[in-house]
């Protein structure tokens, strides 16, 4: 047990500052950074990486095909390795031998632990979700086929690439996006109110930032939002009340800003709103009661806020679905409502705030882990009613009015098997007698100090106890790495022993996972480790031994920060299609775990050896023009956002050589005062389809043909090289430019042809010799050629003057 919970202080008394931007609670616990890893970008977006081979064997678990057939005697044929390293000596994993005798020599899934007497499934396929009780998951359909999670996804998940600007406008063309993920970079500015236009959009995520401004009204127009997460930024104001509108929405994280005013009562409407953090805002006004019409609220976090003058309402007591209230340290006053009619309350924080009366005496929830009612203003005596609560970690009256007897039968029913510990901290207040000798078990631990009874009692035991301390009782845990004495693994890649599977050393290339449990429902997460094992497990659809927690801090909040590492099965690699599901999975959330977790967030999602061997799947998916029409100021920087944002949806509906389909450059609305737009036929009849006779130059743009239209009229047509050209919005950019150029020394742009793979230009025809002889020293003199040719480059950017010529 862990001690040193040192000082939980209320506002303005020196709070800690949380890095990464979020504000210190009053507890005195190490604060640590966001999380280490390098983050991941977009997988499976439009014009992203491609689906993995339609062809290829289905993902099983750790990568093990679903189909893998089963060899004579029930065991499972090996999963073809994705390495040579991964199979050696007829088919068996590679793995360090210990006095040369093989593990596994079927050549099958490594055994494992078995988890209450079960084993893992041993037909090779994705697992479902375990049974309760630890049973083992059950095998997939084998003739599932195997399909790239995110191939129809839209998304944008740019999460930790340190990317920096501020969010365009321009963002709302994007008008199927579904996930915006810019979670931990390094953006300022105002979140653009024209997000609000993306109705598509189910995660908008931009929490660890360094986003300002109000939060705009227009979100509350996404009716598809499933989860808004902006916490951890600088963004102040209102909570808007149109967010009210959200109708899906079932998660709003944003806490750790300086936003103000009142919660806005049109909350309690959501109909499918689980979790409400705003912890650590400067929210004012009363609590609303009417978020007691919250029809699916779990968890309200309103801890760190200034509520003045309020008392909590007593109608949160009618809020059914509640599993974690707290409102620490929001200068609350009044009495505490009577909360034993919610029945899955399971954990209470009203510590830091200025309540008086009486503890009511009816018993709460048989699931509740955390009462803290420490530092208030309550008087009368401990009840009993908190005895009998089997799940029961930490019960604190620290610093009250409390006087009467020690209760000594509050561990009475509390389940302290195993490592279940309990903490009873009762210092601090005018307790003065025992009903009878007090006898804790070992792993109860009672606070007494600062009371009259630990002047008026003697004895060694009663000394103890009112020795000053301060608890902490979540805590840490920090893995010194494994003690298997197994040989060396090969090089080349991060190979490990997986620590989950003891005694076996094969070697494994396992991917890092960065969570964070941001309202977790208990004190102490030691007694929890195997049900989260189990729990998340089950819903990533891997084995139980697949996981190994490498280590887990509690941070200012409380949340707990915690690094997984998950390892591969029966191969010592994770195929390609699997490492894309795990990713898209966590960073979709996709999966929720059980209440007493809370939500998490993705801090890093480490590939480590598998970055050089999929970088696509490590890239972003998005060019830097692309990345600049999302983030102004970021990539481009002197093109117009506008423009650019046209260019990624036009060049998304290309193939990557930029060739270009049937299509009119009408669509982009050309300002060309007066130009023709020429079918391709008219080109090819103006110049004998562009026969070699009517060929009046070559550059390296492509060939200048001289052609007579319909109507009689002489033209140079410029006709591009296949390897010449560009983007339809760049070769809009560069018509318009030209239609707006003219000086009697220059021929005049008549007209485009922009159709059948082929992009022309079409100028007056001058005769005599090439437009390049008539624009040198012979017509006219060297400084006006230098002058158009540095004016216009500098102007419009354009690097290669030479395309303004058909020469």
């Amino acid at each position: 047990m862990a001690w040193g919970r040192g000082g939980r202080r209320p506002r303005g008394l020196g709070e800690a500052g949380e890095a990464g931007g979020s504000k210190g609670g009053p507890h005195g616990r190490p604060v640590h950074a966001r999380g280490g890893g390098e983050g991941v970008g977009t997988l499976g977006a439009r014009g992203g990486p491609a689906a993995p081979d339609p062809a290829a064997p289905a993902s099983g678990p750790g990568g093990a095909g679903r189909a893998a057939a089963k060899m004579a005697g029930g065991r499972p044929a090996a999963a073809e390795p994705t390495t040579p390293a991964s199979r050696q000596d007829g088919g068996k994993p590679a793995a360090s031998w210990q006095g040369g005798e093989r593990p596994n020599p079927g050549g099958g899934r490594p055994a494992a632990p078995r988890q209450g007497g079960e084993r893992p499934n041993p037909g090779g396929g994705r697992p479902a979700a375990p049974r309760q009780g630890g049973e083992r998951p059950g095998a997939p359909d084998p003739a599932a086929p195997a399909t790239d999670p995110t191939a129809d996804s839209d998304e944008r998940q740019l999460f930790k690439r340190n990317l920096s600007g501020n969010l365009a406008p321009e963002v709302s063309l994007l008008a199927r996006l579904k996930t915006l993920d810019f979670m931990w970079n390094n953006l300022t500015g105002n979140i653009p109110k024209e997000i609000g236009n993306i109705t598509t959009l189910k995660l908008i995520l931009l929490n660890g930032n360094q986003l300002s401004g109000f939060l705009p009204d227009e979100i509350g127009n996404l009716q598809n939002l499933n989860r808004l997460q902006v916490d951890q930024n600088m963004l102040s104001g209102p909570i808007p009340k149109s967010f009210a509108n959200l109708t899906s929405v079932k998660h709003l994280h944003m806490n750790n800003n300086s936003l103000s005013g009142q919660i806005p009562p049109e909350l309690s409407r959501l109909p499918r709103l689980v979790h409400l953090l705003v912890d650590n805002n400067n929210l004012s006004g009363p609590l609303p009661p009417e978020l007691a019409g919250a029809k699916a609220l779990k968890i309200l976090q309103v801890d760190n806020n200034n509520f003045s003058g309020s008392s909590i309402p007593p109608l949160y007591s009618n809020i059914s679905t509640l599993f974690k209230l707290s409102l620490r340290n929001c200068s609350l006053q009044g009495a505490i409502p009577d909360l034993s009619a919610i029945p899955q309350l399971g954990y209470l924080d009203l510590s830091w705030n200025q309540l008086t009366g009486s503890i009511p005496t009816n018993k709460l929830a048989s699931n509740i882990t955390t009462i803290d009612l420490s530092h208030n203003m309550l008087n009368g005596t401990i009840p009993s009613n908190f005895s009998g609560l089997p799940n029961l970690q930490l019960l604190s009256v620290e610093n009250n009015l409390l006087d009467g007897s020690v209760p000594l039968t509050i561990w009475n029913g509390v389940n302290l098997t195993g490592n279940r510990s309990l903490v009873l901290d009762f210092q601090n207040n005018s307790l003065k007698m025992f009903l009878d000798e007090i006898n804790p078990p070992p792993n109860v631990t009672v606070l007494l100090n600062g009371n009259p009874v630990c002047k008026n009692s003697s004895g060694s035991l009663i000394s103890d106890l009112c020795l000053p301390r301060s608890i902490n009782q979540q805590t840490s845990k920090q893995e010194l790495g494994t003690t298997l004495q197994c040989g060396g693994c090969p090089t080349d890649k991060t190979y490990e022993h997986n620590p989950s599977l003891p005694g076996e050393c094969f070697c494994l290339v396992p991917l890092g996972v960065g969570l964070r449990l941001k309202s977790p429902g208990v004190t102490d997460f030691h007694p929890y480790e195997f049900a989260f094992k189990i729990d998340i497990t089950s819903k990533l659809q891997l084995f139980q031994y697949q996981l190994y927690i490498e280590n887990y801090i509690w941070e200012v909040g409380p949340r707990l920060n915690m690094q997984l590492k998950l390892f591969p099965s029966n191969t010592s690699l994770f195929n390609k299609s699997e490492v894309v599901r795990l990713r898209h999975v966590l960073a979709g959330w996709e999966i929720t775990l059980l209440d007493v977790f809370g939500p998490y967030e993705l801090l890093n999602f480490t590939l480590g050896s598998y970055e050089s061997d999929y970088p696509d799947i490590a890239s972003s998916g998005l060019s830097k023009v692309a990345l600049g029409s999302i983030l102004a100021g970021t990539i481009v920087g002197a093109i117009a956002l506008s423009a650019v944002a046209t260019a990624l949806i036009m060049r998304r509906r290309h193939s990557r050589n930029n060739t270009i389909s049937r299509r009119s450059l009408s669509r982009f609305s050309v300002k060309t005062d007066g130009m023709r737009c020429f079918a391709y036929e008219e080109m090819a009849a103006a110049t004998n389809n562009f026969d070699l006779s009517a060929q009046v130059g070559q550059g390296g743009y492509g060939i200048v043909y001289k052609g007579i239209l319909a109507d009689g009229t002489i033209v140079a047509i410029k006709r591009a090289h296949e390897d010449s050209l560009q983007g339809s919005k760049e070769f809009c950019t560069e018509i318009e430019l030209l239609s707006r150029l003219h000086h009697r020394n220059l021929v005049a742009l008549v007209g485009y042809c922009d159709e059948e793979n082929e992009q022309m230009l079409v100028y007056e025809f001058m005769s005599n010799g090439t437009l390049r002889d008539n624009l040198s020293g012979k017509h006219m003199g060297s400084s006006v050629i230098n002058y158009f040719y540095s004016s216009f480059r500098c102007s419009v950017g354009v690097s290669n003057p030479t395309h303004l010529w058909p020469s």
